[in-house]
């Protein structure tokens, strides 16, 4: 709307510099058309650069998040540069996904991650954005594509201490050295010990609460298999190379 009230403000003050009968009737449609063509185009301009009949709006968002592998436990994530803190994070929003999604490169957007003692991954998403003030504006500015510009956004992973931060270039490594572990005395050996280290966390368990339920006695096994698996990654496949 803005917009077009400059152009129209323009073109108003063409006509009535080059039309009008006389010069009063000329200094005076001028000088409005002139104030309304400047006037719109410092609205432009504070509305660009200042954000002005703008406000900055909040909102937070957090969703389940599961690993892109459907056997591991991986923090996965695509390094950019060499600080870390560009890093691109990959995830999926269901258990089964056929394209994982992934956390934006920008100058915008920040991403942490926090290891948790549950059982579930989550990521919050924190943004705040450019919104218009009231309707007025709303309308005045239309077409000036800054309702909704991005300000800031926080993505905060909260990872179980059973999953594992690995690179895109790592998880292939780890792809191949687990392929090349599938003979069958390799197999019985690694499933010998992930039973052993289950055993001996869950019989730990019982000591200290001889009356644990079936559900709980369950789920204490899940998380010694995925402890136990979090561990052969780090300290076995690819050791110093996996922060966690």
């Amino acid at each position: 709307m803005i917009t077009i009230i400059m152009f129209l403000g323009a073109i108003a003050f063409f006509a009535a510099i080059m039309f009008s009968p006389s010069n009063r009737t000329r200094w005076l449609l001028g000088m409005i058309s002139g104030l309304i063509f400047v006037g719109s185009t410092l609205m432009i301009t504070a509305n660009f650069h200042e954000h002005w009949g703008m406000k900055q709006v909040t909102t937070t968002k957090t969703q389940k998040i599961y690993s892109t592998s459907s056997q591991m436990q991986l923090a996965l994530y695509q390094p950019v540069g060499t600080s870390g803190k560009d890093n691109v994070y990959i995830y999926q929003t269901k258990p089964r996904q056929k394209t994982p999604q992934h956390t934006q490169a920008n100058e915008f957007t920040t991403n942490r991650l926090v290891w948790t003692d549950s059982d579930q991954a989550t990521l919050t998403v924190k943004e705040t954005r450019w919104r218009f003030k009231n309707d007025f504006y709303k309308v005045l500015f239309a077409g000036s594509k800054m309702d909704g510009k991005l300000v800031s956004r926080t993505n905060t992973f909260r990872y179980p201490k059973t999953f594992v931060k690995i690179s895109v270039k790592q998880a292939q490594a780890l792809k191949k050295q687990a392929q090349a572990l599938k003979s069958p005395a390799t197999q019985a050996q690694l499933k010998a010990q992930a039973a052993a280290y289950v055993t001996a966390k869950v019989q730990a368990a019982k000591q200290q609460n001889p009356d644990l339920t079936e559900a709980q006695l369950q789920k204490l096994t899940q998380q010694a298999q995925q402890e136990y698996q979090a561990q052969m990654i780090k300290k076995r496949w690819l050791p110093n190379k996996v922060i966690a």
